[in-house]
């Protein structure tokens, strides 16, 4: 018997606002957070979502939609989803929940997606310092190919992924975020001794009611909860935004269970997304699908997670990459170590080491022919490959970004190493950017999409 077609149980309608859907959506964490709909373990599951925007990104020639992004909004969330077993009986506190990728991709009739680089004083970068300005590229989707009017010579199979997959935290578990999290925003930035040349936004993005969307009401206890409710920036112990690029078709997510039922949530869908996604809005953005099937493993966090910190809540998720992702053989490396831009010594800092390869590899691939920001971007969306490469011998930690070489339709090695010449260098459309009028002069290409 053929098997049955997956049950929707989020749907979604791209022309529509985040707070007009049919089904709620949230932007934050709380275990308050009434669940939508509930899914029955075994059960092979739909859930539809917008982009982490919820669609304030579009498909035109400015970024002034990125340059006047409101980050308080981040990230629309499809769910929380109610897991129960066979009998019924939901996923207890202290239980695992496993959680199978067997199918996603972009949303039909929507298919294209963004990348961007955020404004130095609206949330910047992991380059900020560099590349201060806002920018975008759009990207358009030919099956799992993407290619970009705004990065002319390059085209890539995407790895799509969920940029944010987790489990609702406990009350215990929210306290002790907002707790540990307060106390790092109060810290003065003077007194960093790790990362100190790349701090450029706050330390961490506390509790805030504007634009928090919960699935309920502005009743009281929508007040008290926007009020407590964790922010979905960073990644955490019940998972959340993990931008793991390899989190695709087949992969398996262990869950931790911290409240009954689990409370199943996920978004912020990507196309494609190099490993750091350095620009911060870096991977190809995209409202999409995930079609699901979960397993509760009974007293699994006992069993399997092993807590590092005061507390049997400090765990993190285990992740079983899948078997479906692209295939390169030939690959340009660029290393960096913990030195920075100023020439000062840092000790074994592998965030300084890997911003090193990055703006290494920039400096290079500017060479071909693209403007610094096209190199930037493109990192950030490509599937390259960041490794801590050393942290062993002090002082230097050592960093490295392996770029595939096939996504270019000139040859990028070594001059002397190259099997056949390469295109003349050619000056290459700017990215999409803001001007006085937010918009630039453009053209069209082939298929009579409007370029720069």
């Amino acid at each position: 018997m053929a098997p049955l077609t997956p049950r929707l149980v989020v749907p979604i309608d791209v022309k529509k606002q985040p707070w007009e859907q049919k089904i709620p959506l949230h932007n934050r964490w709380h275990p308050d957070i009434p669940p939508v709909a509930d899914v029955t373990e075994g059960e092979l599951f739909r859930v539809e979502m917008v982009d982490w925007t919820g669609g304030r990104v579009r498909d035109d020639n400015s970024a002034d939609d990125i340059k006047f992004m409101d980050l308080t909004i981040t990230h629309y969330l499809s769910g929380p989803l109610r897991i129960v077993d066979t009998e019924g009986v939901p996923a207890s506190p202290g239980d695992l929940l496993a959680v199978e990728i067997c199918n996603l991709g972009p949303l039909p009739g929507d298919e294209w997606g963004y990348t961007a680089i955020f404004e130095r004083e609206n949330g910047g970068g992991f380059l900020t310092d560099h590349f201060p300005r806002a920018r975008k590229a759009i990207w358009y989707f030919e099956g799992i190919y993407a290619y970009s009017p705004q990065i002319p010579g390059v085209r890539f199979p995407g790895l799509t992924h969920p940029g944010i997959i987790g489990t609702a935290p406990s009350v215990e578990l929210l306290n002790i975020w907002n707790e540990r999290e307060k106390r790092l925003a109060e810290t003065s930035p003077e007194t960093l001794k790790v990362c100190e040349v790349l701090h450029q936004r706050p330390l961490a993005n506390l509790p805030t009611p504007e634009n928090c969307l919960l699935g309920k009401k502005g009743t009281t206890e929508w007040h008290k909860m926007a009020n407590e409710a964790a922010r979905t920036i960073p990644g955490r112990e019940n998972g959340g935004n993990c931008d793991i690029k390899n989190l695709s078709r087949g992969s398996k997510v262990y869950l931790p269970v911290f409240v009954e039922g689990a409370n199943l949530s996920t978004g912020d869908m990507h196309f494609s997304q190099g490993d750091g996604e350095v620009s911060f809005c870096g991977a190809i953005e995209m409202s999409g699908f995930l079609e699901l099937k979960c397993e509760i493993i009974r007293g699994g966090m006992k069993e399997y997670l092993i807590p590092v910190g005061p507390t049997p809540l400090h765990v993190n998720p285990i992740f079983e990459i899948g078997p479906v992702e692209p295939r390169f053989s030939e690959w340009l490396v660029f290393e960096g170590i913990s030195v920075d831009e100023s020439g000062k010594q840092h000790f074994l800092d592998a965030s300084v080491a890997y911003k090193r390869a990055v703006l290494n590899a920039i400096e290079y691939l500017s060479r071909f022919g693209y403007s610094k920001e096209q190199v930037y971007l493109l990192l950030s969306c490509c599937p390259c490959e960041g490794r801590i490469s050393g942290i062993v011998d002090s002082p230097n930690a050592v960093a490295t970004l392996a770029i595939p070489t096939a996504i270019f339709d000139q040859d990028i090695r070594p001059k002397h190493l190259r099997e056949r010449p390469g295109p003349k260098l050619i000056r290459l459309p700017d990215l999409l950017s803001c001007s006085n009028d937010g918009h630039l002069p453009v053209t069209q290409d082939q298929s009579g999409r409007s370029v720069p």
